[in-house]
């Protein structure tokens, strides 16, 4: 049996009320829950929640809310690796495959959830998949800051060195994660050594946290439509 979680919230301070505010003309979650609704891959689309709110959006978009999230599991910091953990626990799922899909994915397609599901089949069950996209700027030319105006490389190192001659560097794409039931629930962490990347492309990745994301994520989705794409194919 194949489950996907999507993990909600109602508390947040950045942008109150993101998993279900409006977003381009349907609520922010509605994007994950259809995106794997059309993916045709799951037996049950589960939305863990402490806000009968969010449930009730949640099952209006054909997704399930049998439970709600006990309060030390809905505050900020608590993370996605126990949230998943207690769903498994909580609907009872004993063998097979669960996705956790963030709730903040508008240009989430099906498309990317079946790529994964065949990608970690392949990779074989005891591993974790996880979306990955590049740094846009080699991170080896970074720097921090010294008081007010000065500056410290952190990789003083690479200064001679090429950018294109710099190791390429990923972070987590923020969509979803793929393990088998036993992973989730073994593990302690998600970036594991043994997990497996997903790379996305840049102009399909926005982890919505600030209102500038939710601009950016906006103008993502509009540039996309308008290129003839589309958030569920």
């Amino acid at each position: 049996m194949n489950i996907a979680v999507i993990p909600a919230r109602g508390g947040s301070k950045r942008i109150p009320r993101k998993n279900i505010r409006e977003f381009c003309g349907q609520p922010m979650i509605a994007y994950a829950i259809i995106a794997a609704i059309k993916s045709g891959i799951f037996d049950r689309i589960v939305v863990s929640t402490d806000d009968d709110e969010i449930a009730r959006i949640a099952e209006a978009h054909g997704a399930e809310a049998p439970f709600r999230r006990s309060p030390e599991l809905a505050n900020d910091h608590t993370g996605i690796l126990e949230v998943i953990q207690d769903a498994i626990r909580r609907i009872g799922v004993d063998r097979g495959c669960v996705a956790a899909i963030l709730p903040t994915v508008p240009l989430l397609k099906a498309s990317d959830l079946r790529e994964a599901y065949q990608n970690w089949n392949q990779h074989g069950p005891q591993t974790m998949l996880i979306p990955v996209c590049q740094y846009a700027y080699p991170v080896f030319r970074s720097f921090t800051r010294v008081g007010e105006t000065g500056l410290k490389m952190l990789f003083p190192e690479c200064y001679p060195m090429r950018s294109q001659d710099l190791e390429p560097v990923f972070h987590d794409a923020a969509l979803f994660y793929f393990a088998a039931r036993e992973v989730w629930l073994e593990s302690d962490r998600i970036y594991r050594t043994d997990a497996v990347m997903m790379i996305m492309p840049g102009d399909r990745v926005c982890d919505i946290d600030t209102p500038e994301d939710w601009d950016r994520a906006e103008f993502l989705v509009r540039w996309h439509k308008n290129r003839g794409g589309s958030g569920d194919a």
